[in-house]
């Protein structure tokens, strides 16, 4: 099961933040913004498919963010969990820590904005548009 989100890079994108990275639907971005890879997202965690948020919502669910930005390509890999609520309408975070609150869509990420590929980085800096893929397996 997948999610796609579609977002555009934005001058402000420094992808430092070393425990998270998010895309906001937000049209604007502060330098402050330092987890943040996109913003004017088309798709928020509220308006999630029910299925795929339900098959997020466990630690046995191996879940995968795919980011595309101009010819750069980066999977970041996670997991699910039984208290993810998928309820906030302007956000998503992707977590490496175990911390759940309304835009946490990933916990226990393997990479968070700081270690995104600097090539990717540069592109979204530039206003690329951005594509990210969530995809859940459960086993």
């Amino acid at each position: 099961m997948e999610q796609r989100i579609r977002a555009l890079g934005h001058e402000h994108v420094s992808a430092e933040h070393t425990s998270t990275f998010e895309l906001t639907s937000d049209d604007w971005l502060t330098p402050a913004g330092d987890c943040i890879l996109g913003i004017g997202a088309d798709t928020t965690p509220v308006a999630f498919d029910d299925a795929f948020v339900a098959a997020c919502r466990s630690h046995e669910a191996a879940i995968t963010a795919t980011l595309c930005a101009g010819e750069f390509e980066q999977t970041i890999e996670g997991h699910g969990h039984p208290d993810l609520r998928f309820g906030n309408d302007r956000s998503m975070v992707v977590r490496t820590s175990e911390y759940v609150d309304d835009r946490t869509v990933m916990v226990g990420a393997d990479t968070a904005a700081a270690e995104i590929d600097r090539d990717l980085v540069t592109e979204l800096e530039a206003g690329a548009e951005l594509e990210c893929v969530l995809r859940v397996d459960v086993e």
